[in-house]
């Protein structure tokens, strides 16, 4: 018997979130529409869109995207049986415009949020399920992964000026996990100040809140060069995702 049980406690109900897609960027460096592009025969946005569908820990999605994409993006949405999909936005010019315009449409409900990139398709189930939990305790959450490598500092000029540990150096990732009123106010601050921040842990901390880290994964990886796709279909295969085929 559990000590649950023994003593005649409640279980603690499963922490939820709303989650706030971001798909509003240019895909510059890809060349092409990243979101659009085929990855193991679905879009890389769908693929995304179906891992925050799958889990039990999400309410609803809202999606946010460029403007010249919401037709295009509700009908992807109807086609695949989005059905957490509650709204399309339009993103701003910054990333902070952006994840404020998504956070802002979330339900009034909702007591945690949840940020992630539209072009990390390959994020888990597991990834959110950490990040939610600890937001829950922590008030904000990210999802990290150590790096392997030697990491240098440098000036302007690109030249060596000293050597960082390691040991205190993490590669962040999405989706970060907020309270809700926490983020609201950390991102309406950003973009009223025009602070050039480029994730949205870097508004938080701007309030002086620290934001606990969990363990990411290294196939979490962000979608941004045409390399970065060859890499996610390997993946995707090493999983055993029969779509590959």
């Amino acid at each position: 018997m559990t000590l649950r049980k023994l003593f005649g406690l409640k279980k603690e109900a499963e922490p939820t979130c709303s989650a706030v897609i971001v798909a509003g960027g240019a895909s510059v460096r890809m060349g092409t529409d990243k979101l659009a592009a085929v990855l193991g025969s679905k879009p890389v946005l769908v693929r995304t869109l179906e891992v925050f569908q799958r889990s039990a820990l999400v309410e609803e999605i809202v999606l946010v995207v460029r403007q010249e994409k919401l037709e295009e993006t509700a009908k992807l949405i109807k086609d695949w049986g989005l059905t957490k999909v509650s709204r399309v936005v339009c993103g701003g010019k910054t990333r902070a415009e952006s994840a404020l315009a998504g956070v802002s449409e979330v339900s009034q409900k909702a007591a945690l949020i949840a940020i992630h990139d539209a072009a990390r398709p390959l994020v888990t189930e597991d990834v959110i399920l950490r990040a939610v939990y600890a937001a829950r305790d922590y008030r904000a959450a990210v999802p990290a992964v150590r790096s392997v490598d030697t990491l240098k500092a440098v000036d302007d000029k690109g030249f060596v000026t000293g050597t960082v540990d390691r040991t205190s150096t993490v590669r962040v990732q999405t989706p970060q996990v907020f309270q809700a009123d926490l983020i609201k106010g950390a991102l309406t601050k950003a973009v009223k100040d025009g602070l050039p921040i480029t994730d949205d842990c870097a508004a938080i901390e701007l309030l002086g809140v620290r934001c606990k880290t969990v363990l990411g994964d290294e196939d979490n990886i962000k979608l941004t060069t045409p390399r970065d796709m060859v890499l996610a279909q390997a993946i995707l295969k090493d999983r055993g995702d029969w779509l590959c085929e």
